[in-house]
């Protein structure tokens, strides 16, 4: 209009583009109430807080497109490791329900070879951690072992350049 302003509210013009979108055989979803502070996830339709999403500063209320449910994890292993809870829940079993590095912890991580990117097992949190801070290099996991128990890496210079290693 001349004034700037609509001929029709808010709510009947939505309600006349939904009728003309269902005349035309497609669907408009349907506005529901979020309260502040959560938001509607399309996939499984529930309303839920902040604190279920993921940020993601690309998009324009800063919050992932879908919550942290469930499937979404599923999807990630199938993904990325091409494992189903069921296969996972298998390696876990395999492994007593234990780490397979250390027997204390509660296996969460899959560990996998990252050049390969084959599925060794399922580790605890710290394990998977310090495999990773290694770069899965087995010469500096058993430098870090030697140092541990007491055989510090000390290598002597015996010409420029070459180093002799403790045996």
């Amino acid at each position: 209009m001349r004034d700037g302003l609509q001929a029709y509210c808010r709510d009947c013009s939505a309600e006349y583009y939904r009728e003309r979108q269902e005349a035309k055989g497609r669907t408009v979803r349907l506005k529901v109430p979020v309260p502040r502070g959560s938001k509607r996830c399309p996939r499984c339709g529930e309303v839920k807080p902040h604190s279920q999403w993921e940020r993601n500063k690309t998009s324009s209320d800063g919050w992932a497109s879908y919550c942290r449910a469930e499937r979404n994890r599923i999807s990630y292993f199938k993904r990325k490791y091409g494992l189903t809870p069921v296969e996972r829940d298998a390696l876990i079993a395999d492994q007593a329900g234990v780490c397979c590095i250390c027997p204390d912890a509660l296996p969460e991580h899959v560990g996998h070879c990252h050049e390969t990117g084959r599925v060794r097992g399922v580790l605890c949190f710290s394990c998977n951690t310090a495999l990773g801070q290694f770069k899965d290099r087995p010469d500096a996991i058993r430098w870090a072992a030697a140092y541990v128990e007491g055989n510090a890496w000390k290598p002597t210079l015996v010409a420029p350049g070459v180093y002799q290693l403790p045996s």
